[in-house]
């Protein structure tokens, strides 16, 4: 009956928990992104703001502020002052200039900029008024991008940053800035961006395959989960069922023998048998109003809305009059009965603690043979007050023992062959005990008699 709504709940389950990874996926994969965009920036303005300072240039503030920003993440960074035109000259003068201080650059180079790994990608392009770009000879060509708006915006703005896709090379980011020279009159730098977009496809083609791992295992998870939460539904669900069947075949019977004994008086002359039939008639009647009694005081423990009156009880006084009572609704067996005297007080309810003891007594009567005998005793066990109802009767086979508290459960032997029960009688009792705060078990040896046994915690006066 629930399998549907398992079904729908192991792919709420499912989805949830999808999205949940599929969140935090996206979320690390656009903070990668962020990182290396936001690190490639401040590693393109750095090197701005180096070539600014080279070339003498009053740097904007967003570069004085992006090379303190470097220079406070990146501490081992050396600059020297001291540090000669050297590298602008070999990117902005001719070849003969540039070998005029060829012995100048050896002499010097190890007081020029010591950049880190991270500088180490970037270039620089310097472009001449007409946007040409001005190569050093004898050196690599950097990238050369061919995009109007990235000079367009630099002239209109002051500088331009971008990203741009180069054919063959794939994404570059690039940082332009319009300067006050003729040569240069515009500076590049740049950075292709091919190994971080290869660290981030990576990083993709691992989500999905983790993702579709764990899609697979909160699959199973979900289903699990739906069945755990659904389990004490679908538990309560089938206990309703058997008890709707099975108090449906208990009132089926005593109407249908009501109704017969009824039609048969009905149609027969009046005889001796009528006494008798109406009698009959009284007596089912009886079973259907303790049966309607039964299943109603358990669909008012199973709401929780019975109402218990708790006071201290004398165990002495209880067992006396329930021992008394016991007499009155067995006239025909007389099983001896003994008392343990012992001065012990239970807090409970009264009424419903002595309607326990009936149960419990009752069946030890029906299962005990008229030689036989049965003790009600109370005793102290550890901080705990335990009640035992002790019989030597026939015993109860072991199969039998684990359903005893479920309703409509009966263990039917030779001793009470003659008495009719409706096995509602265990199921309220435990119910009973377990609403006043206690637990009850029974044990069993067949031949040597059955104990059951009530806990209850030490009263505190």
């Amino acid at each position: 009956m629930l399998k549907p709504l398992r079904w729908r709940l192991t792919f709420l389950y499912l989805l949830a928990a999808i999205g949940l990874v599929g969140l935090v996926g996206i979320s690390t994969y656009l903070l990668i992104t962020r990182y290396f965009q936001q690190s490639t920036d401040l590693a393109l303005q750095y090197k701005m703001a180096a070539e600014f300072r080279l070339l003498g240039l009053s740097m904007p503030d967003e570069l004085v502020a992006a090379e303190e920003l470097w220079l406070v993440n990146n501490s081992r960074v050396v600059h020297n002052d001291n540090t000669p035109e050297v590298l602008i000259a070999s990117r902005y003068e001719d070849d003969d200039e540039h070998e005029e201080h060829d012995d100048d650059e050896e002499e010097d180079s190890g007081e020029a900029y010591h950049y880190e790994a991270d500088l180490a990608a970037i270039f620089i392009v310097a472009f001449d008024a007409n946007g040409d770009p001005i190569l050093a000879p004898n050196l690599p060509s950097p990238p050369i991008v061919d995009d109007p708006a990235t000079f367009a915006n630099a002239e209109e703005f002051g500088y331009d940053i971008r990203t741009v896709e180069i054919p063959g090379q794939g994404r570059i980011r690039l940082l332009t800035y319009k300067t006050d020279l003729n040569i240069p009159a515009i500076l590049q730098s740049g950075r292709l961006l091919s190994d971080q977009d290869g660290l981030l496809n990576q990083y993709l083609i691992f989500l999905i395959i983790l993702g579709s791992i764990a899609s697979i295992f909160l699959a199973f998870v979900s289903w699990w989960l739906a069945g755990r939460s659904l389990g004490p539904a679908q538990k309560a669900w089938d206990q309703q069922q058997v008890f709707v069947s099975n108090a449906s075949h208990e009132l089926r019977t005593p109407l249908t023998l009501i109704r017969a004994t009824a039609d048969y008086g009905l149609r027969s002359q009046a005889t001796e048998e009528h006494p008798k039939l109406l009698k009959d008639i009284l007596n089912e009647c009886d079973y259907m109003d303790h049966l309607v009694d039964d299943l109603l005081l358990l669909s008012r423990l199973d709401a929780q809305r019975l109402k218990l009156d708790f006071n201290l009880i004398p165990l002495q006084e209880l067992f006396s009059e329930t021992i008394e009572q016991i007499g009155k609704l067995n006239p025909d067996r007389e099983i001896s009965i003994q008392l343990n005297p012992a001065q012990i007080q239970v807090r409970a309810d009264k009424t419903r603690l002595r309607q326990v003891l009936l149960i419990l007594l009752d069946n030890a009567i029906r299962f005990t043979s008229l030689s036989g005998s049965i003790e009600l005793n109370a005793r102290h066990v550890e901080k705990s007050i335990q009640i035992e109802v002790i019989d030597t009767g026939q015993g109860i086979p072991p199969e039998h023992l684990p359903h005893l508290f479920d309703r409509f459960y009966q263990v039917t032997s030779s001793e009470n062959e003659g008495s009719r029960t409706n096995g509602l009688g265990l199921s309220i009792a435990h119910s009973l005990i377990k609403a006043q705060g206690g637990s009850i078990s029974i044990s069993s040896q067949q031949g040597k008699g059955t104990q059951a046994n009530i806990l209850f915690p030490a009263s505190v006066n």
